[in-house]
């Protein structure tokens, strides 16, 4: 069976380095170039190709007509998107008998879209999976082949919760290649009724209100702390990134949201919320450098009944 396998990040890594031991015939390796104004934290599907002397293209548009043309003349049997970042338009979906198949970080059909991991993060879900799914034109719409959950802990955060989730993708593929090779991938229809869809999230989306409960500060900061650009507020002027932080209380205080109600030394800097107490762990003024919260309320002269602020 020939493969034309449009990958990037840790989960096409790792489902490319499955299907070169398969020993399939890979005709094509496509993935994307590297951002300069991305922190990547992941290994390259680029530098894996390259490793095994597999074809390697990083077209900026797959849906070209020459490179459509380019991956048609290589006749693949099969498409596999594992993390690729480009939605593919009908003429490319359309080349391979065995149809195209996606991997996708969540349990369809909820959280299609971008950002599934750290959508799922902020909202506090205690359970997600990822998603073998038949290609369609419309994002993450088709057919499932499968699936597998993976329960996320109280203390996950982002990077956490997708290596448990690149472990799982490699899993899922390997206990459903044989079907897939065998032209008997399941196809269970999604039910529309019962998606949600969300957007890619950008740096400023990280800012934190603090009229919103603790616990629900806390899933914003796990969702985004390293190697995401970070929850943050506002000292002096400046961005106050919150790189961690705990629940030290859900239950209502007097003060007002975003003030400085404790300074333990040893500990960290405990902040009001609009529900409950959160005590800040980490911290970082836009800037300068990263420390614990009590070294940098000493340092920046933090007092208690300051009020950060929101932006």
């Amino acid at each position: 069976m020939k493969l034309a396998v449009f990958a990037y990040h840790d989960i096409g890594f790792e489902c490319l380095d499955f299907l070169v031991q398969a020993k399939d015939e890979i005709i094509a390796v496509v993935t994307h170039e590297d951002d300069p104004n991305e922190e990547i934290w992941f290994r390259s599907v680029a530098d894996l190709a390259r490793r095994r002397a597999l074809p390697l293209y990083q077209p900026e548009n797959p849906n070209t007509p020459a490179f459509i043309d380019r991956i048609r003349s290589a006749g693949p049997d099969i498409i596999f998107s594992f993390y690729y970042r480009l939605l593919f338009s009908k003429e490319l979906l359309a080349i391979p008998p065995l149809g195209a198949m996606n991997l996708h970080g969540s349990l369809l059909p909820r959280y299609r879209g971008r950002a599934p991991v750290n959508w799922a993060l902020v909202n506090g879900e205690t359970e997600t999976g990822v998603s073998l799914h038949h290609m369609v034109e419309k994002a993450d719409a088709g057919d499932i082949v499968a699936q597998k959950r993976v329960a996320i802990d109280r203390a996950d955060t982002a990077l956490t919760l997708y290596r448990k989730l690149t472990q799982a993708a490699r899993e899922l593929l390997e206990e459903t290649y044989p079907a897939i090779q065998a032209g008997k991938a399941p196809r269970i229809h999604q039910d529309a009724r019962l998606a949600t869809k969300f957007g890619g999230r950008r740096p400023e989306d990280g800012k934190i209100e603090w009229e919103m409960p603790a616990p629900v500060i806390y899933n914003l900061i796990r969702a985004v702390t390293h190697p995401y650009p970070g929850a943050f507020t506002i000292h002096c002027g400046k961005k106050l990134f919150v790189w961690w932080a705990v629940v030290e209380s859900d239950d209502r205080v007097r003060e007002a949201p975003g003030t400085i109600l404790a300074i333990e030394m040893g500990s960290g800097v405990v902040v009001a919320t609009g529900a409950g107490r959160l005590l800040l762990k980490r911290l970082q003024l836009e800037g300068e450098e990263e420390l614990p919260a009590d070294l940098f309320a000493e340092r920046q002269g933090l007092r208690i009944g300051v009020r950060l602020e929101a932006p």
